[in-house]
């Protein structure tokens, strides 16, 4: 075997060639494709006849839509100026995927191609010497869930077989399709348990020698196993931090305590908070005033401690904070303007920072009004209450900077807007 795999290390390259076959065919009709996930895959089989698989293939890439095309010609312009190897794992997917959706300097990105969630090729490559030496470009995606006590093992089996357990993504990264495939399959062999780690590593050696002397073996040309559902293979993980909100929607809402109406109250609280700290931490990595400065030092403070009650109290009232599809939006918005405030520096930064207080901090003293009027708990109405009171503090502080004098991050004075603009009964 030894033997075999050094006389064969120097042609991997072009006997490699041989895994273009179509091997995604052969994988829809490994696993079937009935399944709506795959209806690219299933309108070429129901259309089969006495048409060849490559004139079936061809007829459903024209129905794809276009508008999910990248620009063909723009991808062979960028791989143009791309190293030798990777240039031609592009052209081959090209060849057989078409134009991919994702065009940059560094990558090519085809999606839901076959089984495939994702296919990327690289300009970058990287030495991988298992199971023998040559370079890492192309990789091949599929939603899957790789349970906790495999990870491992299947990090043991091959280093760049590798996965995402919270998006559910199995990946394989190689030089051939083939091999991609190759390594999928032999990673679902260790999460179902029929091998051990060395037990893949030792076989893929074997197959790829049959891969290479022509024998077409059946794990290099299709998955024979189908990949799971995007739902099914994701994984949110567990909340570690005590009182922490949930999602009703999650793995997770089983454990969700308490009214779901307190539960909100409560989640918009802890959004309002963690809105507050994200971008006082964006205004600590600007150049500001010292008054500004401290403002911003001063909410991150005071919203981590109120964070901190808010989930202290639904622990001791039983009710969890919920992350509704109301409160979702809430942190989606605060998320917008605040990606509208990051690129501004000095003085712009910081009087567009006070504006955004002053309107945020009035819209929420105007939703803790409606919350106290909902709020059932005493102990609940209480904590709404006091916030309330903060929350008005912060309104004012923001108010009282809005009119006094600017001063950049040296101390210089710096005119108000209002200042510079002279005022109607002035004289020239």
């Amino acid at each position: 075997m030894k033997k075999q795999l050094l006389l064969l290390s120097s042609i991997v390259a072009l006997a490699g060639c041989s895994s273009m076959r179509d091997d995604s065919m052969a994988s829809a009709e490994t696993y079937g494709a009935s399944d709506p996930s795959y209806s690219t895959w299933a309108s070429i089989n129901e259309s089969s006849g006495a048409e060849s698989a490559e004139t079936r293939l061809e007829k459903n890439q024209k129905r794809m839509s276009s508008s999910n095309r990248g620009d063909r010609g723009m991808a062979d312009k960028t791989i143009a100026q791309w190293p030798e190897q990777p240039k031609l794992g592009a052209q081959m997917m090209l060849a057989k995927y078409g134009a991919p959706q994702v065009v940059t300097d560094e990558k090519l990105v085809w999606l839901k191609q076959g089984p495939y969630k994702r296919i990327t090729v690289t300009k970058k490559a990287d030495h991988h010497d298992f199971p023998l030496p040559h370079m890492d470009f192309l990789e091949h995606t599929i939603d899957y869930k790789v349970p906790e006590d495999k990870a491992g093992a299947i990090s043991q089996y091959d280093g760049s077989c590798t996965f995402d357990r919270t998006r559910g993504e199995l990946s394989a990264r190689c030089d051939l399709e083939g091999h991609n495939i190759l390594t999928l399959n032999l990673a679902n062999d260790i999460v179902t348990g029929k091998k051990t780690a060395d037990a893949a590593r030792k076989e893929f050696g074997e197959i790829v020698v049959q891969d290479m002397l022509g024998k077409k073996p059946a794990y290099v040309t299709a998955l024979q196993f189908k990949p799971m559902m995007m739902q099914e293979a994701a994984f949110t993980d567990m909340p570690v931090i005590p009182g922490a909100p949930m999602r009703p929607d999650s793995a997770q809402a089983k454990n969700i305590e308490g009214d779901p109406i307190q539960g909100e109250i409560l989640g918009f609280c802890v959004a309002t908070d963690i809105g507050e700290i994200v971008a006082a931490m964006v205004a600590s990595e600007k150049k500001l005033s010292s008054p500004v400065a401290e403002y911003a030092k001063m909410l991150h403070e005071a919203h981590g401690k109120n964070a901190e009650k808010t989930l202290k109290l639904g622990e001791k009232i039983n009710v969890t904070p919920l992350i509704t599809p109301a409160v979702a939006e809430l942190q989606k918005k605060g998320a917008g303007e605040l990606a509208a405030l990051v690129p501004l520096e000095g003085e712009e930064f910081s009087r567009a920072y006070l504006d955004g207080k002053v309107k945020g901090h009035t819209k929420v003293l105007q939703m803790l009004e409606g919350q106290i009027a909902k709020a059932q708990n005493p102990e609940l109405k209480a904590h709404l209450t006091e916030t309330r009171q903060h929350i008005a503090m912060h309104l004012e502080k923001a108010k009282a900077l809005q009119g006094a004098p600017v001063q950049d991050a040296a101390g210089a004075k710096i005119q108000n807007n209002q200042e510079q603009q002279p005022k109607p009964n002035d004289q020239p």
